[in-house]
């Protein structure tokens, strides 16, 4: 069986792909952990200059694994918030990394795949590229990768796009500050390699302490930040609510609140 997470490194450039093709590279407990422990390797290789993250197949992320959201709604709270504390470390741990991270998107980024999009530095998008914060669709709440997103994103456009759940374009990510870049899938491969050049001509040192400079300024991620994230999304996925968006989604049917 091929790994869920496949990583090459070639002339000081780390390519991580996720490779669950077949189910839109959703994430589940064993990518969760293979993404933190691969960025966390990563993180202490002095030879690393830029890493790309992508994925394989015919979408980058489409957030979480029916099969590992189908298993959350027999989970406890306290079995939540220990699988919500390993979520938000795979986010932090690539926000982390000291080495800039270029994101190379493409297909579908939804949920918590658009968190994988914002704990990226550089985000190249392909023009057809579909998004969406879609947890309300289902009682939940985008709470692990809210942080995340809104070091990128304004409360503006969270508010629009959190609470409405709707699907929106590459050129709407760009202008919200979520992708740097939006272009063919040529394009996306040209400006993802001329950036890695760009970047792999500077000082090394200096591009690691550039990146830690512009985390501290705007604000370090904060310990009551992760635990009012992980608790909000708990809480959510044992209401009423949040089981009832869950089953009627998997029954392929309409919540009860929509009338």
């Amino acid at each position: 069986m091929s790994p869920v997470v496949v990583t090459e490194m070639e002339s000081s450039i780390v390519q991580v792909e996720l490779n669950r093709p077949d189910r839109r590279n959703a994430f589940e407990p064993e990518m969760i952990q293979l993404l933190n422990n691969t960025f966390q390797e990563i993180s202490k290789r002095e030879d690393v200059r830029v890493v790309i993250l992508s994925g394989q197949g015919e979408s980058f992320c489409a957030g979480a694994d029916l099969n590992w959201m189908k298993s959350m709604v027999q989970f406890s709270k306290t079995e939540n918030i220990q699988d919500s504390n390993e979520l938000y470390q795979m986010f932090s741990t690539i926000y982390d990394c000291p080495h800039p991270v270029i994101g190379k998107i493409h297909g579908h980024a939804m949920g918590g795949g658009v968190g994988l999009v914002s704990v990226c530095d550089l985000v190249a998008i392909e023009r057809d590229t579909k998004l969406a914060f879609s947890e309300v669709k289902l009682g939940l709440v985008p709470s692990v990768i809210s942080p995340f997103v809104m070091k990128k994103i304004s409360m503006k456009d969270s508010l629009e796009l959190f609470l409405t759940g709707e699907t929106f374009t590459a050129e709407k990510a760009s202008q919200i500050g979520l992708a740097q870049f939006v272009g063919t899938k040529d394009e996306v491969e040209d400006y993802v390699f001329g950036k890695s050049d760009m970047l792999k001509s500077a000082g090394p040192k200096a591009v690691r302490d550039t990146k830690k400079l512009i985390r501290a300024v705007s604000g370090e991620m904060s310990e009551k930040i992760r635990q009012l994230t992980v608790n909000t999304i708990s809480e959510r996925r044992v209401s009423k609510e949040g089981q009832e968006g869950l089953l009627s989604f998997f029954e392929k049917r309409k919540p009860k609140w929509v009338q």
